[in-house]
């Protein structure tokens, strides 16, 4: 599946490579991890593994060299586990990339840790508040996804070489929204795959 922009963006680097750290136990119970340091699950490395392979595949056919890349990732663990694996996939060294904090997950403050029923049991007017304004609403002590597309714009507009990042779904979200041109209301209810990967070329964006 490909996606085209609808206009050129500013802060659009010429190639991108983006991919979301595997599943964690936290993912498939649907709670709120944010800034919470949560490993991956089984299956998760068994995604970060099946991207790490797709990656290779993607890189020989399209004749790039691996030394062309330029490698970062989110501080995170989850982040930092799925990008080992994928470096062991692409027989690259455990440490070869760089490790940026502008990348981490946006924070959901003292959400973190629950799901959307038990913060409707505990607080069922900030949750219809966040569900009618995904994008501007910030939960307590959190960040709105407003918030974090100023962090993330600010990142993106420094990428000036073709880059392989591995970050998270709520990042995800906002790099497509900032280079695709989609309007902010859409951005917070993107898909986030933890089984493949977008590749970003010049004004199309295409799964991999």
């Amino acid at each position: 599946m490909s996606e085209t922009s609808g206009g050129t963006s500013s802060v659009a680097p010429p190639y991108l490579i983006f991919i979301r750290h595997g599943q964690t136990d936290w993912n498939a119970e649907g709670r709120m991890q944010g800034h919470k340091d949560i490993e991956l699950n089984e299956t998760g490395r068994t995604q970060a593994r099946r991207n790490g392979k797709a990656l290779k595949a993607h890189v020989e056919q399209a004749g790039l060299s691996l030394d062309d890349l330029h490698f970062t990732v989110s501080p995170m663990l989850r982040a930092l586990e799925t990008m080992r694996i994928v470096c062991a996939e692409l027989e690259r060294g455990d440490s070869a990339f760089t490790v940026d904090e502008r990348l981490r997950e946006i924070t959901f403050g003292v959400w973190e840790g629950f799901t959307i029923p038990e913060l409707t049991a505990q607080s069922p007017e900030l949750v219809a508040r966040r569900k009618a304004d995904k994008w501007g609403f910030v939960p307590p002590e959190g960040e709105s996804y407003k918030m974090l597309s100023g962090r993330i714009g600010a990142w993106l507009a420094t990428v000036t070489r073709p880059t392989v990042v591995v970050s998270h779904g709520g990042v995800m979200r906002v790099v497509r929204g900032l280079l695709l041109g989609i309007p902010t209301d859409e951005v917070p209810k993107l898909d986030v795959p933890q089984d493949r990967f977008f590749v970003w070329a010049g004004s199309r964006l295409d799964w991999v």
